[in-house]
């Protein structure tokens, strides 16, 4: 079962501040421990949404909106994507997650399960993602 582990992003963050040394530091230690235990996939932070975009659809037609976004807290900041048995590892993992806010502010953590190509029906469309190694196990 793959879980992502997404931090919310915050004021801070939005405006481009980098983490303190301790933080970066508490993050490490916690991927290494994920490292070791064979379940981390990737993880990665995000520049802010001023340097993003998004493309909106109405039917075949694409418009393309330049950041920043308002509501920093529906924003993601980073995320980890971690491999592991169950829900309840998956649980335990997240729960020793380092606060991603500096200086014990308040941050937040959302944790949802990627969906599998098993999860699918049999399909020729599925199996060319399968082809790919799209969603493929480790």
């Amino acid at each position: 079962m793959r879980f992502m582990i997404i931090v919310k992003a915050t004021k801070d963050s939005e405006a481009g501040v980098m983490p303190e040394e301790k933080l970066i530091a508490a993050m490490a230690e916690y991927h290494e421990e994920l490292q070791k235990a064979g379940v981390l996939l990737d993880a990665s932070g995000l520049r802010p949404s001023s340097t993003g975009w998004r493309v909106k659809y109405s039917g075949e037609k694409r418009t393309t909106l330049d950041g920043p976004f308002t509501e920093a807290k529906e924003l993601i900041a980073g995320y980890t994507l971690i491999q592991v048995k169950s829900k309840e590892e998956a649980v335990e993992w997240a729960r020793r997650f380092p606060n991603p806010a500096d200086d014990g502010k308040e941050g937040e953590i959302e944790i949802r399960q990627l969906f599998e190509l098993e999860d699918f029906g049999p399909s020729e469309a599925v199996e060319r993602f399968r082809e790919m190694g799209i969603a493929a196990r480790k």
